[in-house]
């Protein structure tokens, strides 16, 4: 499955390459311009990758998308993307904008986009997500909170729980 998720990045890097360089004919008069763009693209459109034999003990932070398939005992913080790769173990927190889990997370997980346990994905711990997809055969144990809650006016009822939110369940 990572395998997978590599090779279709590489095509769709490819597939920018490409286009970048039908689009630089103006710059190409420059003899620095063609090269800095298209390494500046590819450096923030690729995704990082610890492998399978990489293990790391402490604080790990990321500002774009990173692929994670080793052990991680400690915080995963980020802006960005995170795929917990079929051999992953995280033991931990994790705060990301978004994360699709195909290994094992032991700690909580907090993302503002999207939360995906995918097939073969353990999570024991609580997810707070705006949108949380959980498939069959995922173990999840824990609790979630799911949704953007509805604005409270200020004269409001008071005391009530958000009505924007599901617990548990797949949300698309």
């Amino acid at each position: 499955m990572l395998k997978q998720i590599i090779n279709q990045d590489e095509e769709s890097e490819s597939g920018n390459n490409k286009n970048e360089g039908s689009g630089d004919s103006n710059a190409s008069s420059k003899p620095d311009s063609p090269s800095k763009p298209k390494r500046s693209s590819s450096m923030t459109g690729s995704k990082n990758i610890l492998s399978s034999d990489v293990e790391i003990r402490g604080k790990l932070r990321f500002s774009n998308d990173l692929i994670i398939d080793g052990r991680i005992e400690g915080e995963v913080n980020s802006e960005g993307d995170l795929t917990v790769g079929e051999n992953a173990q995280i033991v931990g927190d994790i705060k990301t904008r978004s994360v699709v889990v195909f290994g094992k997370v032991k700690g909580n997980i907090t993302v503002t986009d999207r939360c995906e346990l995918k097939q073969n994905a353990e999570l024991d711990g609580d997810v707070i997500a705006s949108k949380l997809a959980i498939e069959e055969g995922a173990i999840f144990l824990g609790s979630s909170s799911v949704g953007k809650p509805s604005s409270i006016s200020s004269s409001g009822s008071g005391g009530g729980k958000p009505s924007g939110g599901n617990s548990g369940g797949d949300q698309k």
